[in-house]
């Protein structure tokens, strides 16, 4: 045995000491991430920490390599006191790196429900949120900093106890160590003998679809996002087989029930997930108002948020285009793409265009995008001008912001489209001092929020009542995406991205009802078109809710598909159907019925290809509008 050991040089055993140092670091963040998650994962196992570890090997070998590099040069120079403190401040530095990413997603995944990727950063650089919050989120956050220093105290304390070994060896076996060391680490570094390095999307083949973020690691999904090349196209059917299965290319068919010009107002919903919805079924509402309003509106209690951002719903809703993407579509290569939105195609019919945000500006990017988007109008912190009401954290505050918008609006010209984006419901949840007491309290911070932002709601529909604008006007409320849970239950995929989407006409011209059946994001912006009498072709990911098409909904994480039809949500992941729910069943561990819908799975599949193909050439090709020529080609 002693001979063997012998084999390592003293640079390659300090070195296999340190890495074993951040690997344990890595593993106990980990540790941490499952506790402050664990209802995210009902179903984790040893063999998950096994892929972990192997994961966090390949991610050491890639992001810390100059430091593998500089710790076996087989020069005398190397063994230096000045190259040693170099070495070890390397060590210290990818350390704190790694720690801290990790440390960042115990917290931020339970808004995502992925580990971040480089659009963190693009979020955390679009306007002066991160500055302006920053104060919340160390007060809020507090103990993952203790959590941190205490980390880097351990490796610390265990560095120090690294004795190394003083052995002779010769110039020639240093040398051929280095390079077949070097060769070992880059080898791991690919994920091992591979075409191709390994990808976090690889990470569903080592485990359950779910389980996912549980076996990466922050700074690996980090890395492996940055400078992507994109989408690439795919070939998996010819075009006419493709438009056979599906098309985003339609024609409006009018529906006569609203008069023409009628305005039209989308109130987006921050975070008001189902939990919170009393009209969607939940126990505990902490949305009165909008329960109220939903009984007289054409309600959808299994609406879908096709995103778990608001920066995914932005398009989703204005224009129709999911974010079937690594990145947001909004920052990513294509979002400055042409786009035919709802504002651009209303805009034509006569209608004044304008959106409003409270944040400041520049927030999430709206501000472009609305411009991208073809809305002639934007209204943020700096349009209201009144920072009295304003949170100090986010934006102006919804009860303020919102009967201001109603009274704004009334200065337009008619017809209008206009959309509201609420933003008080969103971390750091603050409730201004007038109206703490009064409000409903839950088993989350969010609760009170929730039903702060339903309070704001009532007064914008009591300012909207007294305008002349108000009974001429649709108002279409959903929510941007669910919000973070510590359920069982709405921490499931089939559960994650439920949300209220509701139609009201205050002249009672579209029946009230409550609808079960599947209704996305998506569906909104040729739902609106059909119920506006508008002729015209357009460009859409999703369909009018009186398209006779069968519904269905398509969301994307973390390089899993979600394909939502009938009563069967089916998760999609390198290039095959891996699960199959009931997500009309809400409970705690949904089994998994792939195996008993074969047939319904092959044909999801195909669908879930196609919407696939079509999405990736359109949005590398700059396609994703109507496009006269090409369509004459494809027919």
């Amino acid at each position: 045995m002693k001979n063997k050991v012998n084999f390592f040089s003293p640079q390659l055993l300090l070195l296999i000491k340190r890495l074993g140092i951040i690997l344990l670091c890595m593993q106990l963040t980990r540790i941490v991430f499952l506790f402050f998650n664990w209802s995210n994962f009902n179903h984790v196992g040893f063999i998950d920490f096994f892929a972990s570890i192997w994961f966090d090997c390949i991610t050491i070998s890639l992001l810390a390599f100059p430091f593998i590099f500089l710790s076996l040069i087989p020069f005398d120079f190397c063994e230096k006191k000045g190259y040693s403190l170099v070495l070890k401040f390397l060590f210290h530095f990818f350390n704190i790196v790694f720690i801290a990413l990790n440390l960042v997603d115990v917290v931020y995944f339970s808004f995502t429900q992925k580990r971040s990727t480089a659009d963190l950063l693009a979020i955390v650089g679009g306007g002066d949120d991160f500055a302006q919050q920053i104060g919340s989120f160390f007060k809020d956050f507090w103990l993952l900093i203790v959590i941190l220093v205490v980390f880097l105290f351990l490796a610390s304390w265990l560095n120090k106890k690294i004795k190394q070994e003083k052995k002779s060896f010769s110039f020639i076996k240093k040398t051929i160590i280095f390079i077949f060391s070097l060769a070992f680490f880059i080898v791991v570094a690919r994920g091992g003998f591979r075409l191709k390095p390994i990808s976090p999307l690889d990470a569903s083949t080592f485990t359950r679809v779910e389980n996912s973020a549980l076996i990466l690691n922050t700074p690996f999904t980090m890395v492996k996002s940055f400078n992507q090349s994109g989408l690439e196209e795919k070939d998996y059917f010819d075009l006419k087989t493709e438009l056979t299965l599906f098309n985003p290319e339609q024609k409006t068919v009018p529906q006569n029930l609203l008069p023409n010009k009628t305005n039209v107002v989308i109130i987006m919903l921050e975070s008001f997930g189902n939990e919170w919805v009393g009209a969607s079924g939940s126990k505990n509402s902490f949305t009165p108002f909008l329960d109220s309003l939903a009984t007289k509106s054409l309600y959808f209690k299994n609406g879908i948020a096709n995103g778990k951002k608001s920066i995914e719903a932005m398009p989703s809703i204005v224009a129709s285009i999911p974010s079937l993407v690594n990145n947001p579509y909004i920052s990513s290569p294509y979002g400055t793409n042409e786009i035919h939105s709802l504002a651009s195609i209303l805009y034509k019919e006569g209608y004044e265009t304008g959106f409003f945000h409270g944040a400041t500006n520049g927030s999430m990017r709206f501000d472009g995008f609305a411009a991208q988007a073809g809305f002639k109008h934007y209204y943020g912190r700096k349009e209201y001008d009144n920072d009295a009401h304003f949170d100090k954290t986010w934006g102006i505050l919804d009860e303020y912001f919102e009967p201001w918008t109603a009274r704004k609006l009334s200065e337009y010209k008619k017809p209008f489209f206009a959309t509201l984006f609420t933003l008080s419901s969103h971390h750091p949840y603050f409730i201004p001092k007038h109206m703490i007491g009064k409000l409903k309290k839950g088993p989350q911070q969010i609760c009170e929020s929730i039903n702060y932002g339903d309070y704001s709601l009532k007064k914008f529909f009591q300012e909207a009542k007294k305008q002349v604008w108000y009974e001429n006007t649709i108002f279409v409320l959903v929510a941007d995406h669910t919000s973070s849970t510590k359920s069982e239950i709405y921490n499931q995929r089939t559960e994650m991205y439920k949300i209220p989407i509701l139609f009201f006409d205050p002249s009672g011209k579209i029946t009230a009802k409550k609808e079960t059946r599947v209704f996305q994001q998506l569906d909104i912006m040729p739902t609106i078109l059909d119920l506006l009498n508008v002729e015209t072709n357009f460009y859409s990911f999703g369909k009018s809710y009186y398209n006779l098409a069968e519904p269905e909904a398509i969301t994307y994480i973390e390089g899993t598909y979600h394909y939502f039809k009938k009563d069967h949500m089916i998760t999609f992941s390198n290039e095959k159907a891996r699960n199959l729910y009931n997500f009309k069943i809400s409970k705690k561990d949904t089994p998994d019925s792939l195996s008993y819908f074969r047939k319904e799975s092959k044909l999801s599949e195909r669908k879930i290809k196609a919407i696939i193909q079509r999405y990736n050439r359109d949005l590398i090709q700059n396609q994703t509008k109507v496009n006269e020529k090409k369509n004459k080609i494809y027919h």
